[in-house]
């Protein structure tokens, strides 16, 4: 296979990969190769994005190749988070958040079981517009996080306090699709704009 094309694959499985990123192990499994051979290749995807600086960039972070965002944007980046354009959340971000809002404390592997699927960026998305936050680590192998609520998720959603949830259908506890997806419809039915909830400040230095 062509080496470009082995650039573009790995591009793609790490986009994939999410912030877990992958190792050079798991990239030789998927792709067949030899590790130290596929340890190269996205070493040299990581040198080619940063040469031609890219908005995405690859790093290498405890083991694991990953997509990141280049620090020199950083700027942009904040601006997007508060900007009133990207003020809904999506079904992914509504639908994690109506988890963490009705079984808190509750970690991200937690979270990812009552979805199904990866729940990373949702939870960054989340936390970055301060709507989710940590508030603990659970005691099992490796601390997980576990995730809360924030004031400004009371904030967002018109709330006075966490006892003003609506109260969730009767449903089978083993249902946990169908009792997210019930959590989700009436969070969604409650949801104001963005623009109502103070933004931080950004350095105008930056």
């Amino acid at each position: 296979m062509e080496f470009s094309k082995l650039k573009s694959i790995i591009e793609g499985l790490l986009f994939m990969a999410g912030d877990e990123g992958l190792n050079a192990k798991q990239l030789a499994d998927i792709l067949e190769l030899d590790a130290a051979v596929a340890s190269d290749i996205a070493r040299d995807l990581m040198k080619e994005l940063k040469q031609k600086k890219r908005g995405i960039q690859v790093s290498f972070v405890a083991g694991a190749f990953r997509l990141t965002t280049n620090p020199a944007h950083s700027t942009y980046f904040e601006r997007m988070a508060y900007t009133p354009t990207r003020s809904s959340l999506s079904q992914a971000a509504l639908e994690t958040l109506s988890i963490v809002a009705y079984r808190q404390p509750i970690t991200r592997v937690e979270i990812e079981e009552i979805r199904g699927v990866k729940s990373d960026r949702a939870l960054h998305t989340l936390v970055v517009k301060d709507l989710i936050e940590g508030v603990g680590r659970a005691e099992a192998i490796g601390r997980p996080i576990l995730y809360g609520t924030t004031k400004s998720f009371l904030d967002y959603f018109g709330l006075p306090g966490l006892d003003a949830l609506p109260e969730p259908a009767d449903v089978d506890e083993d249902s946990l699709d169908e009792q997210t997806q019930l959590l989700f419809d009436k969070l969604e039915d409650r949801q104001i704009t963005i623009e109502e909830v103070p933004a931080p400040a950004l350095d105008d230095n930056e």
